[in-house]
Protein backbone atom coordinates (compact mmCIF):
# COMPACT_ATOMS: atom_id res chain seq x y z
CA UNK A 1 0.00 0.00 0.00
CA UNK A 2 1.28 3.12 -1.23
CA UNK A 3 2.01 6.41 1.36
CA UNK A 4 0.29 9.55 0.79
CA UNK A 5 2.33 11.93 -0.19
CA UNK A 6 1.37 14.84 2.26
CA UNK A 7 0.46 13.93 6.15
CA UNK A 8 -2.93 14.72 7.37
CA UNK A 9 -0.97 18.25 9.23
CA UNK A 10 1.11 18.86 6.25
CA UNK A 11 -1.73 19.66 4.07
CA UNK A 12 -3.78 21.28 6.74
CA UNK A 13 -0.39 23.99 6.65
CA UNK A 14 -0.08 23.97 3.02
CA UNK A 15 -4.09 25.03 3.03
CA UNK A 16 -3.64 28.09 5.56
CA UNK A 17 -0.47 28.96 3.86
CA UNK A 18 -2.38 28.99 0.47
CA UNK A 19 -5.00 30.92 2.44
CA UNK A 20 -2.31 33.61 4.16
CA UNK A 21 -0.81 33.98 0.70
CA UNK A 22 -4.13 34.47 -0.66
CA UNK A 23 -4.83 37.43 1.85
CA UNK A 24 -1.65 38.80 1.49
CA UNK A 25 -2.24 39.00 -2.47
CA UNK A 26 -5.88 40.49 -1.56
CA UNK A 27 -4.23 42.72 0.80
CA UNK A 28 -1.49 44.15 -1.62
CA UNK A 29 -4.45 44.68 -3.76
CA UNK A 30 -6.42 46.49 -1.71
CA UNK A 31 -3.97 48.62 -1.17
CA UNK A 32 -2.67 49.13 -4.49
CA UNK A 33 -5.90 50.21 -5.52
CA UNK A 34 -6.93 52.47 -2.90
CA UNK A 35 -2.88 53.92 -2.54
CA UNK A 36 -1.26 53.55 -5.95
CA UNK A 37 -4.17 53.52 -8.22
CA UNK A 38 -5.09 56.96 -10.43
CA UNK A 39 -8.33 58.11 -9.39
CA UNK A 40 -10.75 57.91 -11.78
CA UNK A 41 -13.26 59.96 -10.10
CA UNK A 42 -12.17 63.55 -11.46
CA UNK A 43 -12.59 64.75 -15.24
CA UNK A 44 -10.80 68.05 -13.97
CA UNK A 45 -8.69 69.62 -11.69
CA UNK A 46 -10.36 70.50 -7.96
CA UNK A 47 -9.06 72.49 -5.10
CA UNK A 48 -8.71 71.38 -1.72
CA UNK A 49 -7.80 73.46 1.15
CA UNK A 50 -5.97 71.96 3.96
CA UNK A 51 -7.34 74.75 6.93
CA UNK A 52 -4.69 75.40 9.76
CA UNK A 53 -4.63 72.69 12.15
CA UNK A 54 -6.22 69.85 10.43
CA UNK A 55 -5.18 66.82 11.64
CA UNK A 56 -4.40 63.64 9.10
CA UNK A 57 -7.58 62.27 10.19
CA UNK A 58 -9.93 65.01 9.64
CA UNK A 59 -8.17 65.63 5.88
CA UNK A 60 -8.10 61.64 4.77
CA UNK A 61 -11.98 61.10 6.24
CA UNK A 62 -12.74 64.71 4.44
CA UNK A 63 -10.84 62.94 1.14
CA UNK A 64 -12.26 60.01 1.11
CA UNK A 65 -16.21 61.63 1.48
CA UNK A 66 -15.09 63.91 -1.64
CA UNK A 67 -14.20 60.53 -3.84
CA UNK A 68 -10.67 61.82 -4.10
CA UNK A 69 -9.25 58.70 -2.56
CA UNK A 70 -10.45 55.50 -1.71
CA UNK A 71 -9.38 54.51 1.75
CA UNK A 72 -8.80 57.17 4.43
CA UNK A 73 -8.07 54.82 6.94
CA UNK A 74 -5.28 53.14 4.79
CA UNK A 75 -3.91 56.20 3.68
CA UNK A 76 -3.65 57.44 7.56
CA UNK A 77 -1.67 53.97 8.30
CA UNK A 78 0.50 54.55 5.15
CA UNK A 79 1.07 58.04 6.18
CA UNK A 80 2.05 56.51 9.91
CA UNK A 81 4.43 54.02 8.15
CA UNK A 82 6.17 56.83 5.89
CA UNK A 83 6.34 58.94 9.33
CA UNK A 84 4.27 62.28 7.87
CA UNK A 85 1.24 61.65 10.26
CA UNK A 86 1.96 65.07 11.23
CA UNK A 87 3.70 66.63 7.81
CA UNK A 88 0.78 67.73 6.26
CA UNK A 89 0.67 71.96 5.62
CA UNK A 90 -1.93 73.55 5.36
CA UNK A 91 -2.80 75.84 2.47
CA UNK A 92 -5.22 75.29 -0.95
CA UNK A 93 -3.93 72.22 -3.30
CA UNK A 94 -4.77 71.58 -6.98
CA UNK A 95 -5.93 67.36 -7.13
CA UNK A 96 -5.51 66.55 -10.71
CA UNK A 97 -7.56 63.90 -12.29
CA UNK A 98 -5.06 60.67 -12.62
CA UNK A 99 -3.59 61.68 -8.96
CA UNK A 100 -3.47 58.61 -6.82
CA UNK A 101 -4.08 59.03 -2.91
CA UNK A 102 -0.03 58.69 -1.87
CA UNK A 103 0.41 61.62 -5.26
CA UNK A 104 -2.23 63.32 -3.08
CA UNK A 105 -0.65 63.04 0.04
CA UNK A 106 3.02 64.01 -1.10
CA UNK A 107 1.26 66.83 -2.75
CA UNK A 108 -0.13 67.96 0.73
CA UNK A 109 3.19 66.77 2.40
CA UNK A 110 5.29 69.18 0.43
CA UNK A 111 3.39 72.76 0.95
CA UNK A 112 3.38 72.93 -2.75
CA UNK A 113 0.08 74.60 -2.27
CA UNK A 114 -1.71 77.35 -4.89
CA UNK A 115 -0.50 80.52 -5.52
CA UNK A 116 -1.72 83.99 -6.22
CA UNK A 117 -0.06 86.75 -6.86
CA UNK A 118 -0.73 90.93 -6.73
CA UNK A 119 1.79 93.57 -8.86
CA UNK A 120 2.54 96.67 -7.43
CA UNK A 121 3.48 99.07 -10.80
CA UNK A 122 6.24 101.07 -10.82
CA UNK A 123 4.85 104.77 -10.24
CA UNK A 124 1.72 104.17 -8.35
CA UNK A 125 1.32 105.92 -5.46
CA UNK A 126 0.90 104.17 -2.13
CA UNK A 127 -3.24 104.76 -2.09
CA UNK A 128 -3.30 103.24 -5.23
CA UNK A 129 -1.64 100.08 -4.17
CA UNK A 130 -3.47 99.59 -1.23
CA UNK A 131 -6.29 99.32 -3.35
CA UNK A 132 -5.47 96.96 -5.11
CA UNK A 133 -4.74 94.87 -2.32
CA UNK A 134 -7.74 95.60 -0.57
CA UNK A 135 -9.44 94.44 -4.27
CA UNK A 136 -8.26 90.55 -3.73
CA UNK A 137 -10.63 88.60 -2.10
CA UNK A 138 -7.39 86.12 -1.36
CA UNK A 139 -5.98 88.25 0.83
CA UNK A 140 -7.11 88.71 4.63
CA UNK A 141 -7.53 92.45 5.67
CA UNK A 142 -6.41 93.27 8.40
CA UNK A 143 -5.81 96.91 7.56
CA UNK A 144 -9.43 98.20 7.15
CA UNK A 145 -10.01 101.51 8.94
CA UNK A 146 -5.97 102.51 9.77
CA UNK A 147 -4.71 105.57 8.39
CA UNK A 148 -1.49 106.03 6.81
CA UNK A 149 0.29 107.01 9.66
CA UNK A 150 -0.61 104.12 11.73
CA UNK A 151 0.38 101.99 8.22
CA UNK A 152 3.56 103.05 8.67
CA UNK A 153 4.00 102.27 11.78
CA UNK A 154 2.80 98.93 11.47
CA UNK A 155 5.29 98.74 8.73
CA UNK A 156 8.36 99.87 10.95
CA UNK A 157 8.31 102.68 8.35
CA UNK A 158 10.17 105.57 10.07
CA UNK A 159 8.39 108.12 8.58
CA UNK A 160 4.93 108.93 9.26
CA UNK A 161 3.50 108.81 5.52
CA UNK A 162 4.63 104.78 3.79
CA UNK A 163 4.30 106.82 0.43
CA UNK A 164 7.72 105.31 -1.79
CA UNK A 165 8.69 103.09 0.58
CA UNK A 166 7.02 99.96 -1.12
CA UNK A 167 8.76 98.19 -4.01
CA UNK A 168 6.81 98.02 -7.08
CA UNK A 169 6.56 94.23 -8.29
CA UNK A 170 5.03 90.86 -8.78
CA UNK A 171 4.34 89.06 -5.61
CA UNK A 172 3.12 85.69 -4.90
CA UNK A 173 0.87 84.18 -1.98
CA UNK A 174 -1.08 82.12 -0.48
CA UNK A 175 -5.05 82.08 0.06
CA UNK A 176 -5.50 84.62 3.72
CA UNK A 177 -1.84 85.48 3.92
CA UNK A 178 -2.38 89.07 4.76
CA UNK A 179 -2.65 92.86 3.60
CA UNK A 180 0.49 93.23 5.84
CA UNK A 181 2.32 90.68 5.09
CA UNK A 182 2.31 91.86 1.82
CA UNK A 183 3.16 95.52 2.25
CA UNK A 184 5.88 94.11 4.60
CA UNK A 185 7.42 92.01 1.85
CA UNK A 186 7.19 95.03 -0.48
CA UNK A 187 8.83 97.17 2.25
CA UNK A 188 11.82 95.13 3.08
CA UNK A 189 12.64 94.66 -0.69
CA UNK A 190 12.66 98.65 -1.19
CA UNK A 191 14.64 99.17 1.43
CA UNK A 192 17.32 96.55 0.27
CA UNK A 193 17.61 98.37 -2.96
CA UNK A 194 17.13 101.81 -1.82
CA UNK A 195 20.54 100.69 1.05
CA UNK A 196 21.61 98.97 -2.24
CA UNK A 197 21.96 101.99 -4.37
CA UNK A 198 22.79 104.30 -1.44
CA UNK A 199 26.23 102.06 -0.98
CA UNK A 200 26.93 102.55 -4.12
CA UNK A 201 26.10 106.18 -5.21
CA UNK A 202 28.34 108.20 -7.59
CA UNK A 203 30.49 110.53 -5.15
CA UNK A 204 28.85 113.98 -3.17
CA UNK A 205 25.06 114.15 -3.69
CA UNK A 206 22.94 116.86 -2.51
CA UNK A 207 20.80 114.37 -0.60
CA UNK A 208 21.52 114.42 3.19
CA UNK A 209 19.75 110.89 4.15
CA UNK A 210 18.57 107.59 1.71
CA UNK A 211 15.01 108.95 2.42
CA UNK A 212 15.84 112.40 -0.05
CA UNK A 213 17.34 109.84 -2.69
CA UNK A 214 13.65 107.68 -2.73
CA UNK A 215 11.99 111.04 -2.72
CA UNK A 216 13.89 112.01 -5.83
CA UNK A 217 13.73 108.20 -7.67
CA UNK A 218 9.78 108.51 -7.26
CA UNK A 219 9.60 112.05 -9.34
CA UNK A 220 12.23 109.89 -12.17
CA UNK A 221 9.86 107.88 -12.17
CA UNK A 222 7.05 109.91 -12.53
CA UNK A 223 9.14 111.72 -15.14
CA UNK A 224 10.58 108.77 -17.13
CA UNK A 225 8.54 107.44 -19.87
CA UNK A 226 11.94 106.36 -21.69
CA UNK A 227 14.02 103.84 -19.82
CA UNK A 228 17.42 105.41 -21.18
CA UNK A 229 16.31 108.72 -19.71
CA UNK A 230 16.09 107.98 -16.20
CA UNK A 231 19.76 108.94 -15.63
CA UNK A 232 19.57 112.37 -17.62
CA UNK A 233 16.63 113.29 -16.01
CA UNK A 234 18.47 112.47 -12.62
CA UNK A 235 21.35 114.69 -13.44
CA UNK A 236 18.92 117.40 -14.94
CA UNK A 237 16.99 117.70 -10.93
CA UNK A 238 20.41 116.70 -9.12
CA UNK A 239 22.15 120.07 -10.80
CA UNK A 240 19.06 121.89 -10.16
CA UNK A 241 19.37 121.46 -6.71
CA UNK A 242 23.07 121.40 -6.54
CA UNK A 243 22.82 125.14 -8.44
CA UNK A 244 19.39 126.29 -5.74
CA UNK A 245 16.86 126.06 -8.97
CA UNK A 246 13.46 124.78 -8.31
CA UNK A 247 12.77 121.58 -9.53
CA UNK A 248 9.56 122.44 -11.24
CA UNK A 249 8.16 119.18 -11.65
CA UNK A 250 4.61 118.22 -13.14
CA UNK A 251 4.23 115.34 -11.27
CA UNK A 252 4.98 116.67 -7.91
CA UNK A 253 2.38 119.30 -8.60
CA UNK A 254 -0.16 117.37 -9.72
CA UNK A 255 0.41 115.00 -6.40
CA UNK A 256 0.01 117.68 -4.37
CA UNK A 257 -3.40 118.26 -6.26
CA UNK A 258 -4.46 115.17 -4.59
CA UNK A 259 -8.28 114.41 -5.55
CA UNK A 260 -8.57 118.10 -7.07
CA UNK A 261 -6.67 117.04 -10.13
CA UNK A 262 -9.02 115.76 -13.19
CA UNK A 263 -6.09 115.51 -15.43
CA UNK A 264 -5.57 118.78 -16.55
CA UNK A 265 -3.04 120.37 -15.29
CA UNK A 266 -3.50 123.62 -15.54
CA UNK A 267 -1.43 127.47 -14.96
CA UNK A 268 -3.71 128.14 -12.06
CA UNK A 269 -2.46 124.56 -10.20
CA UNK A 270 1.16 125.69 -11.53
CA UNK A 271 1.37 129.11 -9.34
CA UNK A 272 -0.79 127.84 -6.46
CA UNK A 273 1.73 127.14 -3.88
CA UNK A 274 1.58 123.81 -1.88
CA UNK A 275 4.25 121.63 -0.29
CA UNK A 276 4.37 119.61 -3.08
CA UNK A 277 4.74 122.61 -5.99
CA UNK A 278 8.13 122.66 -6.79
CA UNK A 279 7.40 125.49 -8.89
CA UNK A 280 6.54 127.42 -5.92
CA UNK A 281 8.76 125.77 -3.22
CA UNK A 282 12.78 125.15 -2.90
CA UNK A 283 13.90 121.43 -2.76
CA UNK A 284 12.34 118.75 -2.59
CA UNK A 285 9.09 117.83 -1.75
CA UNK A 286 8.05 116.72 2.15
CA UNK A 287 7.94 112.85 0.72
CA UNK A 288 8.11 110.85 -2.62
CA UNK A 289 5.17 111.01 -4.62
CA UNK A 290 4.78 107.29 -5.95
CA UNK A 291 6.82 104.13 -5.90
CA UNK A 292 9.92 104.15 -7.60
CA UNK A 293 11.65 100.79 -9.95
CA UNK A 294 15.25 99.36 -8.71
CA UNK A 295 15.86 101.74 -12.03
CA UNK A 296 14.47 105.19 -10.75
CA UNK A 297 16.80 104.40 -7.92
CA UNK A 298 19.67 103.45 -9.47
CA UNK A 299 19.58 106.79 -11.51
CA UNK A 300 18.45 109.01 -8.96
CA UNK A 301 22.15 108.02 -6.93
CA UNK A 302 24.29 107.30 -10.69
CA UNK A 303 23.10 110.93 -12.38
CA UNK A 304 24.34 111.05 -15.68
CA UNK A 305 27.15 113.55 -15.45
CA UNK A 306 25.99 116.63 -18.46
CA UNK A 307 25.10 120.31 -18.62
CA UNK A 308 21.48 119.73 -19.15
CA UNK A 309 19.71 122.06 -16.50
CA UNK A 310 15.85 121.65 -18.87
CA UNK A 311 13.94 119.15 -20.58
CA UNK A 312 10.83 119.11 -22.28
CA UNK A 313 8.37 116.50 -23.53
CA UNK A 314 8.94 115.50 -27.36
CA UNK A 315 5.24 113.77 -26.97
CA UNK A 316 6.53 110.82 -28.46
CA UNK A 317 7.10 109.42 -24.37
CA UNK A 318 10.59 111.11 -24.86
CA UNK A 319 12.60 114.26 -23.89
CA UNK A 320 14.51 116.85 -25.16
CA UNK A 321 17.12 118.17 -23.22
CA UNK A 322 18.92 121.50 -22.91
CA UNK A 323 21.39 122.97 -21.47
CA UNK A 324 20.19 127.10 -21.46
CA UNK A 325 17.11 128.48 -20.71
CA UNK A 326 16.97 130.25 -24.28
CA UNK A 327 17.20 126.63 -25.76
CA UNK A 328 14.87 124.98 -23.72
CA UNK A 329 11.90 127.81 -24.21
CA UNK A 330 12.81 127.15 -27.82
CA UNK A 331 11.90 123.58 -27.31
CA UNK A 332 9.21 124.23 -25.65
CA UNK A 333 7.45 125.85 -28.58
CA UNK A 334 8.34 123.53 -30.74
CA UNK A 335 6.97 120.42 -28.49
CA UNK A 336 4.65 121.78 -26.00
CA UNK A 337 2.82 125.28 -27.19
CA UNK A 338 1.80 123.22 -30.38
CA UNK A 339 -0.11 120.81 -28.45
CA UNK A 340 -0.96 123.33 -25.78
CA UNK A 341 0.33 121.34 -22.60
CA UNK A 342 2.43 122.58 -19.38
CA UNK A 343 5.80 123.44 -20.41
CA UNK A 344 7.85 121.16 -17.82
CA UNK A 345 10.92 121.62 -16.11
CA UNK A 346 11.50 124.98 -17.60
Amino acid sequence: MDRPLFSPWQRRITAILAALLLLVVGLLGVLRSSLFAANQNLGSPVVYEVRAGSSLTRVSNELEELGYIGNGLLLRLYAQWRGQANAIRSGEYSIEPGMSAVDILDLLVSGESIQYRITLVEGWTFAQALAEIRSLDTVRHTLDGLGRQEIAAALSVPHSDPEGMLHPDTYFFTRNTTDLEILRRARQRQEELLQRAWDSRLGALPYATPYEAIIMASIIEKESRVASERGEIAGVFVRRLERGMRLQSDPTVIYGLGNAYDGNLTRDHLNTTTQYNTYRVNGLPPTPIALPGEASLIAALNPNQSDSLYFVATGDGGHYFSASLEEHNAAVERYQIQVNQPTGTQ
